[in-house]
């Protein structure tokens, strides 16, 4: 019976079992660890889904496109039997040139933990159509009936009456139609046929009080095409395929595009309709919240298998120099309190700023578990190594999440060294060594 507890005994004090169990217990923290990612994953989806709300109350993301010029004509052909068929069509013509200046005012729209950017916009849109004698129409035009067409994404933006001025004749603005650009917009009959004179250019000028959220975009119609955005909002993105000159300070922003024909993929006119895809061409403003604090959680929670990774080899290192006993439960208890602190980063980065957050779930984690082992190593020297040691490895993890575009670099040079003192230190240790063996040997 003795020697059955001795062999027990020697099998559960076996470096290698210990280290399976270590192994295993890893893995298993796998399963919380998905489970706190899956939490950011429904968090930022809620996030988006809140903020879609408050921007469907007052008007989604903007896009400008246009004006067109479309003219109606007939064209007679003849058919297989002889008989003189006459077809209905709309020649679509882009200005030559179109200038457009937007003066924004930002808000922040609260709605729980939720926020939302919200903007006004003053819209100033000029420019011209080259002169009717050089527009080639093969057909018989229909100069009455002539009109343009303004695309406007979400016409609930549309804060006031447009008045739209062609060559000095003032006109109303009607929705109806679809742009071919981007869909809805808005349709300004020119019925005065003195504003379609030939011989000269067709000048144009309109202003719009336009609302909208996260975002105002433009599509570079016009042959020559020069956008000019002002905003309030101190960090806005610029996006889409064009990149403007800009300055950005205290007060806000200033952006500037020119888009010349040959970057654009646009014609400069089509028959009847024309299909493309508008996320090839437009440009504009980002407003959306530089800080996104659900996607640094999840890059953050990406860490977590490495946190409890590199906890539990202190833990076993202790163990096998000091001969400590340290029983599996307590290793499982301190891997849940290094996933907590994903849990309680993200709760309260919701509340808060996302630094000051990290800095109250960090110091709590830490606390916890260096009070916890305390009680374990009953040794003042190796709690501190183990402090330290958390302690590196959070503002370590907070380094690589602030420099996101050296991440990789700075996150495999620290995983490299951090293996390199992990080698160092179990060189110390004889891995078929045992307490038993030792004895004998001593006794001996």
């Amino acid at each position: 019976m003795e020697t059955t507890n001795t062999k027990v005994e020697k099998i559960s004090q076996s470096i290698t079992l210990k280290a399976i169990i270590i192994a295993g217990l890893t893995l298993l923290m796998l399963i919380p660890s998905s489970m706190i990612q899956n939490l950011i994953t429904e968090r930022d989806f809620r996030s988006k889904e809140t903020i879609e709300k408050i921007n469907s109350k007052w008007s989604n993301a903007q896009t400008v496109s246009g004006p067109v010029l479309v003219i109606p004509y007939t064209k007679k052909t003849a058919n297989d039997k002889k008989m003189i068929v006459i077809e209905n069509h709309t020649f679509n013509l882009t200005p030559d040139k179109l200038i457009i200046k937007s003066n924004m005012t930002t808000e922040e729209r609260h709605y729980g933990i939720y926020k939302s950017i919200l903007y006004k916009s003053i819209l100033d849109i000029s420019g011209n159509f080259k002169s009717l004698d050089l527009i080639h129409i093969d057909g018989e035009p229909q100069w009455e009936k002539a009109y343009l067409r303004l695309g406007i994404s979400d016409l609930r933006g549309i804060a006031k009456d447009i008045d739209f001025e062609v060559n000095g004749y003032h006109f109303n603005a009607e929705t109806g139609g679809r742009n071919d650009i981007i869909g809805q917009g808005l349709i300004i009959a020119l019925d005065n046929s003195e504003a379609m004179q030939s011989g000269k250019n067709i000048q144009f000028h309109c202003a719009m009080n336009l609302n909208g959220s996260s975002s105002l975009n433009f599509v570079p119609i016009g042959r020559n095409t020069h956008v000019e955005v002002k905003g309030t909002w101190k960090s806005p993105g610029f996006i889409g395929n064009y990149s403007p000159e800009y300055k950005i300070n205290e007060n806000g922003f200033n952006a500037n595009w020119n888009v010349l024909h040959y970057n654009r993929n646009i014609p400069e006119a089509w028959i009847d309709s024309y299909a493309t895809d508008a996320g090839l061409n437009t440009f504009g403003v980002n407003l959306v919240d530089t800080v996104d604090h659900y996607q640094l959680n999840m890059r953050s929670a990406k860490y977590a298998l490495m946190f409890i990774s590199l906890t539990f080899v202190v833990f076993f290192f202790v163990e096998v120099l000091t001969k400590k006993r340290i029983h599996p439960i307590q290793y499982l208890l301190v891997g849940v309190a290094l996933i907590l602190f994903y849990s309680l980063l993200l709760s309260i980065s919701e509340q808060m700023n996302f630094s000051i957050a990290y800095l109250i779930a960090s110091i709590a984690t830490i606390s916890l578990i260096v009070i916890y082992t305390k009680s374990i190593f009953k040794n003042k020297f190796q709690t501190s190594i183990l402090a330290l040691l958390l302690c590196v490895l959070y503002i370590f993890l907070y380094v690589v999440l602030q420099l996101e575009d050296v991440a990789l670099l700075i996150g495999s040079i620290g995983l490299f060294i951090i293996l390199g003192v992990i080698m160092f230190i179990s060189k110390k240790i004889n891995w078929y060594r045992d307490e038993h063996t030792e004895k004998d040997i001593k006794g001996n």
